[in-house]
């Protein structure tokens, strides 16, 4: 066990809990440090050449960034179903879920061939580099890419660990521990289903919209809600509404994603802004361009939208973003996250939450969908 957990402290704090969402997430950045430096002291133990090369690299990463987004939702999820007094399951809940999303990134990173994470070399890149500036032997690439899966590996190990720590100490941990299991389920079939979809090369509507469910919506914003409902002991009629809230928040997350994707600015962003549309990743941006192509019978922008083998090149990416500007596909999408985030609104006032604990859930909600505030205001 790691011990005692520290007291969040701050203007906006209390002695016992943060007030707000925000004061979570950063509460959550000195839990970070407490299990960051325990599994390291333990990684030092084990091996000194695993430690330096693989365990601190792992803890950089999970230090190097994040919106820190799952965390508030769990936060939210906790106070909407009456959750109050000592914060140090949540934290440690949220914690455990940076743990997980720092697993997701770096095999995602390895499935897509991504080269950038976090403004910095994806995992596999920086390992391969370092291959090959030691001249090792054999295919740097290869290198790269066994031990970028063995890091995220690591990461998922400490993620469970703190989880089920958590879960042994606290009230209602099985339902906890359900909740996780669930989720990381999810999360292995939303990424299977996004692998087959892209080597199939479809462009079915519907399909992209349950990976986009299944890989993103329930993962960043339903099932920490749960999580952090399950800890407050909630009823099923506050975890039904928490679970439609998050759904429709999570899927409204998901396609600003993709349209950052497709149009984002990458020193904005930190990855690179074309590797959706070179790879030509199924995505509901995606599938209405499609759709909508076909439907105005433009067979130029069809034929760019249309499978083929191998990445895209430069031109042809340009090509697609205007064949999704041009379609209505990029509109159409803003549109459908605005009704996303208005009904995870509603559904979540359905819990009954108090007021202060609904607007914060409105203002993560703006983060995630990326609706302007005036927007915001008139959907709160």
């Amino acid at each position: 066990m790691l011990g005692p957990w520290p007291t969040p402290a701050g203007p906006a704090e209390t002695n016992h809990a943060p007030l707000t969402a925000p004061g979570a997430t950063r509460a959550v950045e000195h839990v970070l440090e407490r299990v960051l430096d325990t599994r390291l002291r333990q990684a030092r133990e084990t091996d000194a050449v695993f430690a330096h090369d693989m365990a601190d690299r792992v803890a950089a990463f999970v230090r190097r960034g994040g919106k820190r987004l799952r965390t508030a939702f769990v936060w939210c999820g906790w106070r909407a179903a009456g959750g109050s007094g000592d914060p140090g399951a949540v934290l440690r809940t949220g914690a455990a879920l940076e743990l997980l999303q720092a697993c997701a990134l770096i095999h995602d990173d390895v499935m897509d061939g991504s080269p950038l994470r976090r403004g910095a070399p994806a995992m596999h890149v920086d390992f391969a580099r370092d291959h090959r500036a030691g001249r090792a032997a054999g295919s740097a690439d290869s290198f790269g890419t066994s031990a970028a899966v063995l890091a995220g590996d690591l990461a998922l190990a400490w993620a469970d660990d703190l989880l089920t720590e958590t879960a042994l100490a606290a009230p209602h941990g099985a339902r906890l521990s359900d909740e996780w299991r669930a989720m990381r389920t999810e999360m292995v079939a939303g990424q299977y289903r996004d692998l087959r979809a892209q080597a199939s090369g479809s462009s079915d509507a519907e399909e992209a919209r349950t990976i986009a469910v299944l890989k993103s919506a329930r993962y960043t914003v339903a099932r920490p809600l749960a999580l952090g409902a399950s800890l407050a002991g909630a009823d099923t009629p506050v975890l039904d509404a928490l679970r439609a809230a998050g759904r429709c928040a999570g899927l409204a997350f998901q396609l600003r994603d993709d349209l950052i994707g497709a149009f984002g600015d990458p020193e904005l962003t930190g990855k690179p802004a074309d590797d959706d549309l070179r790879s030509r990743k199924l995505t509901p941006l995606l599938a209405a361009a499609v759709r909508l192509a076909d439907a105005r019978g433009d067979r130029d922008a069809a034929a760019v939208l249309a499978p083929g083998a191998g990445a895209r090149p430069e031109h042809t990416v340009e090509r697609m973003r205007a064949a999704l500007e041009r379609t209505g596909a990029r509109a159409e999408i803003e549109a459908r996250i605005a009704e996303l985030a208005a009904a995870g609104l509603r559904h979540f006032e359905a819990t009954g939450a108090a007021p202060v604990v609904r607007r914060e859930f409105a203002a993560l909600v703006e983060r995630a969908s990326g609706i302007t505030p005036q927007t915001a205001e008139e959907l709160v």
